[in-house]
C-alpha cells in the first residue's frame, strides 16, 4: 500500500466509526443548509475534524483543502515547491442520501503531490467497500484489483448527477442528459460523485459525466476510475476537471462516443 495510504486508511476508518455510529439516527442528527438543497450535519464536520486530526499526526505541514471547514481555500495556491502535499477531503460524500437514511454515500480523500492527483481512497462505510488507487499502482475494491467494463458503447449505463449546488450548471446538465439518454440504454442517478467514478473503475456502470462539481468531490474518484483504466477528463477533453468541476469518466470506447454526443449538445 502507498504510505499515504496507509495514513488515508486510518483517517477514513476514524471517521466511518462516527459515521455509522450515527447512521441508524437519521431523526436525532443536527442538520444545517449551507445554501439552497446543500446541507450539512453535525455528523459531517465530527468526520471531517476526525480525518483532518489523523492526518496532522503524520503530515502536520501539509495542506488541507476540505468541505465544510476549508470550502473557501484555492487548490491552485495550497501547495508550493516546499509543501508539494494537499489532502482534498469530503467526509460524506453524499450528504442527502445519508440525512435520509439512503445507504449510499462515502468518505473521499483525495491526495495532490504538486497539483497532481497522487493517491486515492473512497469508502463505502455501510457496504464496507474500500476503493483505493495510487497513481501508477492500479486501483482495487477491498485489496482486489479492479478493472473498467469492456461494456460496448450501445449497451453501456451510464452515471450521472445533478448540479443543485451550481444552478447555472442545472440546464445545460439537463439537455445532456436527455442527449445521453437518446443514445444510451440506461442511466442512474445516485447522489455520490466519488462512488459514481468507483463504480466505473469497478465495471457497475459503463461511464459517468457531471457539470459543477468540487474538488473534494471528485478527486479521490477521478484517480480510482482512471487508475482502472478509464479516460478522465473534463467536458472538453482536457485535464482541468479539478477546477472546473466538469468530468467525464469512462472507458475508451464509451469515452469517445460520450464526449462526442456531449460536445454535440454543448
Amino acid at each position: 500500500m502507498h504510505p499515504m495510504l496507509t495514513i488515508a486508511k486510518r483517517a477514513s476508518d476514524a471517521a466511518a466509526k462516527l459515521i455509522t455510529r450515527q447512521y441508524d439516527q437519521g431523526g436525532k442528527i443536527q442538520i444545517s443548509s449551507k445554501q439552497p438543497n446543500d446541507f450539512v450535519s453535525e455528523v459531517d464536520i465530527a468526520a471531517e475534524h476526525a480525518i483532518i486530526s489523523v492526518i496532522r499526526e503524520s503530515f502536520p505541514d501539509h495542506a488541507i483543502l476540505a468541505e465544510e471547514s476549508l470550502a473557501n481555500t484555492d487548490i491552485t495556491t495550497t501547495t508550493s515547491a516546499k509543501q508539494p502535499y494537499c489532502w482534498v477531503i469530503d467526509p460524506i460524500d453524499g450528504t442527502a442520501n445519508f440525512i435520509k437514511g439512503f445507504p449510499h454515500f462515502a468518505i473521499s480523500i483525495g491526495l495532490l503531490k504538486n497539483n497532481k492527483l497522487e493517491a486515492g481512497l473512497v469508502y463505502q462505510p455501510i457496504t464496507d467497500e474500500l476503493f483505493m488507487a495510487a497513481r501508477g499502482q492500479g486501483a482495487t475494491l477491498n485489496g482486489h484489483r479492479i478493472r473498467v467494463s469492456e461494456t460496448p458503447p450501445e449497451n453501456a449505463i451510464i452515471a450521472t448527477g445533478l448540479p443543485f449546488k451550481t444552478p447555472d450548471a442545472l440546464a445545460p446538465q439537463i439537455k445532456n442528459i436527455n442527449a445521453v439518454f437518446n443514445l444510451f440504454p440506461d442511466i442512474r442517478r445516485t447522489g455520490s460523485a466519488a462512488l459514481d467514478l468507483c463504480y466505473v473503475a469497478s465495471g457497475r456502470v459503463d461511464g459517468y459525466f457531471e457539470l459543477g462539481l468540487s474538488p473534494w468531490d471528485i478527486a479521490a474518484g477521478a484517480l480510482i476510475a482512471q487508475e482502472s483504466g478509464a479516460i478522465v477528463s473534463d467536458i472538453e477533453g482536457n485535464f482541468n476537471y479539478l477546477d472546473s468541476g466538469n468530468i467525464i469518466a469512462a472507458p475508451a470506447k464509451v469515452y469517445k462516443k460520450l464526449i462526442k454526443t456531449l460536445h454535440q449538445h454543448a
